[in-house]
């Protein structure tokens, strides 16, 4: 069983920075691609970026390319999400989740964890 824990979201102003971390136990992320997600509001959760396992292909939704960066430390299963240049329409929760295939679609992810809140203020 994969367990999927996020951390170190929080409230920052409009144009901060935060680090958000997903921590992986259970099992190794070998072969395992992993994605950040968040809800829009009123809607589902949506794609934000996700890293292959090697860490060399990386894809991110268009409003946050630019300010967002993913990578991963496969040595200690964890996989970083670095918010820049933080705007308001950024607050939710974020939800990192892993997949065995290469994709932005929800239903290819099927392990998630619980959320970690990020709020920006304007």
């Amino acid at each position: 069983h994969v367990h999927l824990v996020e951390s170190w979201g929080g409230l920052v102003q409009a144009g901060g920075s935060l680090r958000l971390l997903c921590t992986v136990s259970g099992r190794t992320l070998t072969g395992d691609n992993v994605g950040w997600f968040r809800p829009a509001p009123g809607k589902e959760r949506e794609f934000v970026a996700s890293i292959n396992w090697g860490g060399d292909s990386t894809d991110y939704t268009d409003p946050v390319k630019g300010r967002f960066t993913i990578s991963r430390d496969n040595a200690k299963n964890t996989v970083s999400l670095q918010m820049n240049s933080l705007k308001p329409e950024d607050t939710a929760i974020y939800y990192c989740a892993r997949s065995g295939d290469w994709s932005r679609a929800k239903y290819a992810y099927n392990y998630w964890g619980q959320g970690t809140q990020v709020t920006v203020s304007s």
